[in-house]
């Protein structure tokens, strides 16, 4: 079907695929910087049920390695402020991506609804013999 658009249609055929894709990426890295910030945020709302005395662990690769509350506060605060930012750069990526697919999309759709009456080759009868 491709062969009978114009080679500018086509452009931007491709350029919505590209578009499409780049929208998938940044989705699923919104979802997993979600889950990070989840996973932080609870992390942090349970160390304030925690004794500050208490022995606490921080993963670090496959070891766990002995860390003072106080730390291990700030890390998780800090964590939570940088996946906050990172989540809300990624909802304006997404909002961007779409928009410029929306653009695009409306952009093809003239140049289809120019080129050829929006009819064209549409129906197996529709060149006759």
């Amino acid at each position: 079907m491709q062969g009978n658009l114009p080679p500018e249609a086509q452009e931007k055929i491709e350029e919505l695929q590209d578009l499409q894709e780049t929208a998938q990426q940044v989705a699923a890295q919104k979802q997993q910087a979600e889950t990070q910030l989840t996973e932080s945020q609870t992390a942090l709302d349970e160390l304030d049920d925690v004794n500050e005395d208490t022995t606490m662990y921080r993963e670090v690769g496959e070891l766990l390695v002995k860390t003072e509350y106080d730390e291990a506060k700030d890390d998780l605060e800090e964590s939570v402020e940088s996946l906050e930012v990172r989540v809300d750069t990624l909802e304006k990526q997404e909002e961007r991506v779409q928009e410029q697919f929306e653009e695009l999309q409306q952009e093809l759709q003239q140049l289809l609804g120019g080129a050829g009456g929006g009819g064209g080759p549409m129906g197996p009868g529709a060149g006759g013999a």
